[in-house]
């Protein structure tokens, strides 16, 4: 405990010493070839006549509408860099947001994409229709909008082509009723199914939906009223884990996503002018107590340490409880994976996206972090598109080196990409400080201050 104790004020102090402006450009070349090498993915699996993104590869999938939105911020970066050609990206793009445009909209239980100008969860990749009976989600239509408003910026030369991207953009968000998804308002519902109507659920409480608000307090033809904000927030889970006092929620990604795209750098909503921080700097802590927890290790998990850390929504090795020396160990396959006050949800499995996409917030430790796990484990983990998804080095295998998942995943990709580059030039977060629908979400959610009063 005394070790514990001395650990965790060690830890403490050395993050509030290390501002995210002392090491706002720390740098390794090892990014650069990630970053590429992640790049793949989207540009190589991505069916070429729809636009559709695989939600994994190589095992045959469906359709993640998020991958796709991921894919969609991706392609300019692809640009920048010399990838791609700014022609191949417009082609791709044009192809990408032509297609949801005309993809049937209704609420028959088949043969539809979306409803409401909202998407399904998944869809397939030749027919973009609703895979199975997933639901309609509106996180998720969130994130491929978000994509395709991002593409709108870039595109901005007055050729035919980048006039379509723009009026696609536009039209697809002008499109998405927001309000109707308040179906028990003020709050947004996770989701809708057609057979059965909305989820029982409505997203409140710190998470990944920050962008999903914004976007709905926006938006110029079906907009959320700032209650909204008011409700979601007011059931924030503010508190100290492992030493770090931020908005809490187990896993990575919902301190990722929203940042994706938002610059939250120097701009606060009431919540957070109260606790004199902003988004940017909880997402920091959230990562140093998640590495905090790695390195304590309360359950034995094997490697977890100062450079082997991250726990997010990704794959596991199998649902099942085995017996290892002598102690029970539960495992998952796909789980939201995460450790907060709120609970702790943790099989022994680490995905690198957790690490890589928190590339911005602290990358005095994501770098060591990224770099140890190409270089302990090799091609097991880190092959020709970047990191796998996922590992386990608990769990029992044949050559006793544990599991290594043999997919990547869109979704867990995707963030990876457009973190380095935010990081190494602020790209995605520029342009879309320009972008008037996201202007006046984060203003009707009553934020100020930085670029926003610029």
């Amino acid at each position: 405990m005394k070790h514990r104790l001395i650990l965790l004020i060690c830890l403490l102090f050395y993050s509030i010493s290390c501002s995210p402006s002392d090491v706002d450009r720390e740098w390794h070349p090892f990014l650069d070839e990630l970053q590429e090498r992640t790049f793949r993915y989207f540009w190589e699996f991505t069916n070429p006549g729809n636009g559709l993104v695989p939600d994994r590869w190589p095992t045959d999938s469906f359709s993640s509408i998020a991958a796709v939105g991921f894919g969609l911020t991706i392609y300019p970066i692809g640009v920048e860099h010399g990838y791609i050609t700014r022609e191949q990206a417009i082609d791709r793009v044009l192809t990408t947001l032509r297609f949801f445009w005309y993809a049937p909209q209704n609420d028959s239980p088949s043969g539809s994409t979306g409803y409401r100008g909202h998407f399904y969860h998944f869809i397939d990749m030749e027919t973009g229709h609703r895979f199975n009976r997933v639901e309609l989600s509106t996180i998720d239509t969130a994130l491929l909008i978000a994509g395709a408003l991002f593409c709108g910026q870039y595109f901005d030369r007055d050729t035919h082509k980048e006039e379509l991207i723009r009026s696609y953009a536009d039209s697809l968000y002008r499109r998405v009723d927001w309000s109707w998804a308040q179906n028990n308002p003020p709050a947004i519902s996770l989701g809708w199914h057609p057979e059965t109507d909305f989820l029982p659920y409505d997203y409140r409480g710190y998470s990944e939906a920050m962008i999903l608000y914004i976007l709905a307090l926006g938006s110029p033809t079906y907009p959320v009223e700032p209650d909204a904000w008011e409700e979601w927030t007011s059931t924030y889970v503010w508190d100290d884990f492992y030493g770090y006092e931020h908005l809490n929620f187990g896993p990575l990604f919902g301190h990722q996503y929203s940042h994706l795209w938002i610059d939250f750098r120097g701009i606060q909503d009431e919540y957070m002018t109260r606790k004199g921080i902003d988004y940017f700097e909880n997402s920091r802590r959230a990562v140093y107590s998640q590495r905090a927890y790695a390195m304590d290790n309360p359950d034995g998990w094997i490697d977890y340490g100062e450079n082997i850390w991250g726990l997010t929504a990704c794959d596991g090795p199998a649902d099942t409880v085995l017996i290892i020396d002598g102690v029970e160990r539960k495992f998952d396959r796909y789980w939201a994976r995460g450790v907060s006050v709120k609970g702790i949800r943790d099989d022994g499995t680490i995905a690198p996206t957790a690490a890589g996409a928190s590339l911005p917030f602290a990358p005095e430790i994501v770098i060591p972090a990224l770099i140890e796990m190409k270089e302990r484990y090799g091609d097991r983990l880190y092959t020709e598109y970047g990191f796998l998804d996922a590992f386990n080095p608990t769990f029992p295998s044949d050559d006793g080196r544990g599991w290594f998942n043999k997919d990547y995943l869109g979704i867990d990709q995707g963030p990876i990409v457009i973190m380095i580059e935010n990081h190494r030039n602020n790209f995605v977060w520029e342009l879309m400080k320009e972008n008037p629908y996201i202007r006046t979400g984060l203003k009707r959610a009553g934020f100020g201050g930085g670029w926003l009063d610029e």
